[in-house]
């Protein structure tokens, strides 16, 4: 298969703190991987790693076929990769249209720009609802669809989402990961770090387990899904 992504030798400190320890893993095209692992083992030093927000110390960034490793945040966005962060950072003063339109600000062609917004209102009802509404004035879960929203504006290749049910009621994660396997469907890849790893392994084709900076597991999703090991660590009610 394809490769879109892949992480070679990656290394991130925070002053002494090692944080990511040397990690090796790729993201096939069209697929939906996930990353999960307990609080603080390196999940979202990762993303923000590949998408240019931390720097690293060590190893290199291969996103299709292309060494990215230096190159700022925005301009991987406009070679198509898109990055939904954890706590979903939207603009609360602006409103809901505004924020999705500066998920746009790489794109010239105003109708396939049109184009992209007719299907974020499809993927996302509620948003076509509140376009007008102020969006520190939306609920957790509707803010979430507002940050994938505006990641999907940019009309990303590859996007990688950053916990998007954390927080959230039973009804609204249920309804994200819907939303994510439809993203999917759509013929974007989905590299996904998420707390819910029973939803997550659900969802994925395939997953990596971190443990403080290393991978200790990999594989299937299904046979993750199925690992004691994994189940007794990671999906225990």
């Amino acid at each position: 298969m394809e490769q879109i992504l892949e992480v070679k030798n990656l290394h991130v400190h925070y002053g002494m703190i090692h944080a990511i320890k040397g990690l090796d893993f790729h993201v096939n095209k069209g697929e939906i991987v996930t990353l999960i692992g307990a609080n603080g083992a390196g999940k979202t030093s990762t993303l923000q790693t590949i998408t240019g927000l931390i720097p690293h110390s060590q190893g290199e960034i291969i996103y299709r076929g292309e060494n990215v490793s230096k190159l700022p945040g925005y301009k991987l966005v406009s070679k198509g990769l898109a990055h939904v962060p954890e706590g979903r950072r939207v603009f609360a003063s602006l409103t809901v249209y505004q924020n999705l339109m500066l998920g746009a600000y790489t794109r010239k062609n105003s109708k396939e720009i049109e184009e992209s917004l007719n299907m974020i209102y499809h993927h996302f009802p509620r948003l076509l609802e509140r376009k007008n509404q102020v969006a520190g004035t939306l609920s957790g879960g509707e803010q979430q669809m507002l940050a994938m929203g505006r990641a999907l504006m940019s009309k990303p290749e590859m996007i990688l989402l950053d916990e998007p049910s954390m927080g959230l009621s039973p009804i609204y994660v249920n309804e994200i990961f819907d939303i994510i396997q439809k993203i999917h469907e759509s013929g974007v890849t989905v590299l996904l770090v998420e707390q819910n790893a029973n939803k997550a392994l659900m969802i994925a084709d395939r997953a990596y387990v971190l443990e403080t900076g290393n991978i200790r597991l990999e594989g299937k999703a299904g046979d993750l899904l199925s690992d004691p090991q994994v189940r007794a660590a990671y999906l225990s009610e």
